[in-house]
């Protein structure tokens, strides 16, 4: 039985960086909203789809879409380490129905997930006993990224299995976006050390994963004192998104080409496709609603909360 849907954006700095004691409570305020909303649907199960940093997939394989069956959060920007309560039976049960209905999607037994997959998940289940979790993995960081109406194709085909064929209370969470740039690497711009880790994906060192982090740190202060070089976050390119997903209108970015996604929404922009995943899975008619959105430069995200109902 699919229950509904949480929509959120996440970001490695908001435990780290303060920003507007305002803004603050507001945004924890629409968390809870949130939270209350996932409480009150009671879900047995949580499919999160979800967009990873450069930490769990590489261009030594890099999928469009691939279902965990077991994985471990790797406990980056302050989420918890350790291994997922994924239900295999249940995970090969999703990727199965997925394929056989025609979106083609990798599995993976090692899956690595990082902040971009539990933050959200963490913050919504924190006054729960935590239900199980499927992570499925969006690839929105590196070209070449899939196109909308397979992403929307997915997330069609997860709902299709949520409704008919999962035998439980399933709820879906979209993590990711909205206009932000945080420093990805180009593989085609790459010397050749970077090059060479966006590929082969060698575990960071502590001091190498330490060094990332504080970089990300970084810039949250820069961005807020317009001393930075990553692209100012984008309110009304945010808003624009916000509201036609909202209405039900997932084809929104259908006749942005990637470029200039990265242009006008960042690097991170991209990730949207999550959100757009997790709403094609309400099916059409969905109820959709807008809990919070500001831009945070702190947090260097424009970060918006929305829930949906199937329709």
């Amino acid at each position: 039985m699919l229950v509904g849907s949480v929509c959120m954006s996440h970001s490695p700095l908001i435990d780290r960086n303060r920003a507007d004691s305002g803004v603050e409570a507001r945004f924890n305020a629409a968390v809870d909203t949130a939270a209350q909303f996932v409480k009150e649907t009671r879900p047995d199960l949580v499919v999160i789809i979800y967009p990873d940093h450069v930490n769990g997939f590489f261009y030594n394989l890099l999928p469009s879409f691939c279902v965990g069956i077991a994985g471990k959060s790797i406990g980056d920007f302050g989420t918890a380490v350790g291994a997922l309560d994924i239900p295999e039976v249940r995970a090969l049960s999703l990727a199965r129905s997925v394929l056989d209905q025609g979106v083609d999607t990798a599995i993976s037994y090692q899956m690595d997930v990082d902040h971009g997959g539990m933050q959200p998940y963490e913050y919504l289940t924190a006054h729960l006993d935590v239900p199980a979790i499927i992570p499925v993995f969006v690839n929105c960081a590196m070209a070449p990224r899939p196109t909308w109406e397979r992403v929307r194709a997915l997330g069609r085909a997860i709902g299709h299995w949520a409704r008919e064929e999962a035998g439980e209370r399933v709820l879906i969470i979209g993590s990711g976006g909205l206009s932000h740039d945080p420093p990805i690497p180009n593989i085609m711009t790459s010397p050749a050390a970077v090059r060479r880790q966006l590929i082969e994906g060698n575990a960071l060192s502590h001091a190498q994963r330490h060094a990332r982090q504080s970089r990300a740190m970084a810039e949250g202060p820069a961005l807020a004192a317009g001393k930075s070089e990553i692209l100012p976050l984008n309110p009304e390119w945010d808003r624009r998104l916000m509201a036609a997903l909202v209405a039900g209108n997932l084809s929104v970015l259908d006749e942005s080409p990637d470029e200039l996604i990265t242009r006008t929404g960042g690097r991170g922009g991209h990730e949207v496709r999550s959100w757009v995943a997790a709403l094609a899975a309400m099916g059409a008619g969905y109820r959709g609603e807008e809990l919070f959105y500001e831009p945070i430069d702190e947090w260097i995200t424009g970060m918006g909360i929305m829930t949906a109902r199937p329709g």
